[in-house]
């Protein structure tokens, strides 16, 4: 297992982060087991957020951690302040509830990573990291960043930061894939497009990439004429992804792997730190993405693969 280093955090990141979308109290077990065989392939960063499973994914990590006695060894990523029905939910009183509620369900005093789930570009960037590094001031937050904001809102704020000697954003989570989406997954979703991904090259700026596998584009289960995942259809099907799904599959048999292990790689050996959310599940889907992560490409193969250079 690889580690990158996100500030703030004190403790190395594993570059595989376990998804924990699918955590209930009536599949603990399940969940457990999960953890136990993440841990022992050295992966130490959990995904999770503040309304995920209505709760129930921090209360199961939260008891995990507790029955196994492990919290210093996990990395938490937590979410919060996403918009319900009434609207936009990035406000000082928001952040607070979900954060505190949180720390709660997670039966701990510390978050290591703590994002803003969404964005609202009404809010001055300078004021969500006023109220962050409240957070960050008393321990209670480690490290803060994003996910789904674009990277003009996180460079206004780490220019805030910088400017008032303040802690900026030290991470962003968007969709960073092979296949590139077509519209956003829902509404407010951000997906790393070639600018942002320049961006995030010239900051150094660590990317955590959720759908880092494209739900399951490259697993050989789709093709066009299968269309009876409306979801998949709407984000991801393309004449260009189909043609990306090709050239991983050329390279995938060059190099004696799985396509969908290319396009974990994909992910994880862009220019920048990179850890890629995995949602496996099983013995089989963890040892795929441990063998995955440890796949190099060359810059040459990752712009041949995302159709910027015509050949090999």
């Amino acid at each position: 297992m690889e580690y990158i280093k996100i500030e703030g955090c004190e403790k190395p990141v594993s570059r595989l982060m376990k998804g924990t979308d699918y955590f209930f109290h009536t599949n603990y077990e399940k969940a457990a087991a999960n953890l136990d065989a993440f841990l022992a392939i050295g992966g130490n960063s959990l995904d999770t957020a503040h309304i995920y499973c209505g709760g129930q994914s921090e209360e199961v990590i939260g008891r995990y951690m507790k029955e196994r006695g492990n919290r210093e060894q996990m990395i938490v990523l937590t979410k919060g302040a996403h918009h319900d029905q009434s609207g936009p939910r990035v406000n000082k009183e928001a952040i607070h509830s979900d954060l505190t509620t949180s720390l709660e369900r997670l039966q701990t005093d510390y978050i290591d990573l703590y994002a803003l789930h969404r964005d609202d570009p009404a809010v001055p960037a300078g004021e969500v990291i006023e109220i962050l590094n409240e957070y960050v001031r008393t321990g209670v937050v480690k490290a803060i960043g994003v996910s789904n904001w674009s990277w003009q809102r996180i460079a206004e704020a780490n220019q805030y930061a910088k400017l008032n000697g303040l802690t900026g954003f030290s991470f962003s989570s968007p969709n960073l894939s092979l296949a590139k989406a077509n519209e956003p997954f829902w509404s407010g979703c951000v997906s790393a497009d070639a600018e942002t991904c320049q961006w995030h090259e010239r900051e150094q700026l660590p990317l955590l990439s959720w759908s880092s596998q494209a739900r399951g584009f490259f697993t050989g289960r789709f093709t066009p004429e299968i269309r009876d995942n409306a979801d998949l259809v709407r984000v991801f099907y393309s004449d260009d992804n189909w043609e990306r799904l090709e050239r991983a599959k050329q390279l995938a048999e060059q190099k004696g792997v799985s396509t969908i292990q290319i396009a974990l790689a994909y992910v994880l050996n862009q220019p920048f730190p990179t850890c890629a959310l995995i949602g496996a599940q099983t013995a089989e889907e963890l040892h795929s993405c441990e063998a995955g992560a440890q796949i190099k490409l060359t810059r040459q193969e990752l712009d041949w693969l995302d159709l910027t250079a015509a050949q090999l």
